[in-house]
């Protein structure tokens, strides 16, 4: 049996492809098995991946005809035989050590269930701002507590660098599609079950960025589906039990992250805002105070949502001078 069983789901992914088989062939650690899945690719994808499996023992093609993603995804994990499962897109390149530092770190630390690694975008001249904020962001949380503690800013693990116990994974239900990103939703159930998940802090994956990626164009990503998501799990977890929830910011983030936490059945019983304009104030019926006010409300789980670079830092420390206390008391949406 092999150790790690890597799911590469592709369609129409000639033009990488050979890339992401390369860096595959090259990698230190060889004890693995390959469930590469095409869904339902129209291009030469399947007699590349087909060319592979010939050449390589350790390669099973199967084909999902299209279903989509957490189809695909499914398939390969009711095949697969490791004691670690292995995420891989077709458009990307894994370092030559990548599963050989992942695997050692899940070795050495057993209450770790999952581990990723830093990413690096490419190629350099199609990564616009945005990503290289994102990829600081993600780059920065490199151990479990940090993870933890931004898991409802945003996926904290870049997907395609995930390598996870595949008993765990079985346990938590595998991947599902609930209208919203599948990678995500699995992160938060981990978490919400109380797994541990690390990183190597180390680029073990470039990550290929392009205007068409799925996450750019699939309404299972766009910011809406990202707001149900974390209002599900929020409304489960550490809304659970709560008198509601203190929307810190009166702006369009913190407005919308409202709007979806009253149609999931949620309270907002205030928001707190720095613009004197808006204080006093009422929205959706919930008043606009001043943060010196936010203690009138410790019943609460207090929520950051604002979207401006530093204001994320800056809520924590304010709330944590008083008294109040990460991923108990409040948590960062944004």
């Amino acid at each position: 049996m092999p150790r790690v069983s890597i799911l590469l789901p592709c369609r129409d992914a000639a033009p990488h492809l050979e890339a992401a088989i390369a860096s595959l062939r090259g990698q230190t650690f060889d004890d693995f098995e390959v469930l590469a899945l095409d869904d339902g690719s129209r291009d030469t994808t399947f007699a590349e991946l087909f060319t592979w499996a010939q050449q390589d023992h350790r390669v099973r093609v199967m084909q999902t005809h299209g279903r989509g993603l957490v189809p695909a995804l499914a398939t390969g994990l009711s095949a697969a035989r490791g004691e670690y499962v292995a995420r891989m897109d077709a458009d990307d390149i894994a370092t030559p050590t990548r599963l050989e530092k992942q695997v050692a770190l899940l070795d050495a630390e057993e209450d770790l269930a999952a581990c990723g690694s830093l990413i690096e975008y490419f190629p350099e001249e199609v990564v616009q701002n945005g990503a290289r904020r994102y990829a600081d962001w993600i780059n920065g949380l490199r151990d479990p507590d940090t993870i933890a503690r931004d898991i409802f800013v945003e996926c904290p693990v870049p997907h395609p660098t995930l390598v996870i116990r595949r008993s765990v994974l079985t346990a938590v239900g595998g991947y599902r599609d609930c209208g919203w990103p599948e990678d995500y939703d699995l992160m938060l159930r981990l978490w919400a079950a109380g797994y541990r998940i690390g990183k190597v802090p180390e680029v073990l994956l470039r990550w290929r960025e392009s205007h068409d990626r799925l996450s750019r164009v699939d309404p299972r990503y766009a910011p809406e589906a990202f707001r149900r998501l974390k209002v599900h799990f929020l409304t489960r977890t550490l809304l659970a039990g709560r008198e509601g929830a203190v929307v810190w910011g009166a702006g369009p983030v913190g407005k919308e992250f409202a709007r979806e936490l009253r149609r999931q059945g949620g309270r907002v019983v205030a928001f707190v805002d720095l613009d004197p304009r808006k204080l006093g104030q009422e929205i959706h019926g919930a008043p606009v105070i001043d943060p010196d006010e936010v203690d009138r409300h410790r019943g609460a789980l207090a929520v950051a949502a604002v979207g401006q670079t530093g204001a994320r830092a800056e809520i924590r420390a304010d709330l944590a001078e008083r008294g109040w206390v990460e991923m108990r008391d409040f948590c960062a949406v944004a």
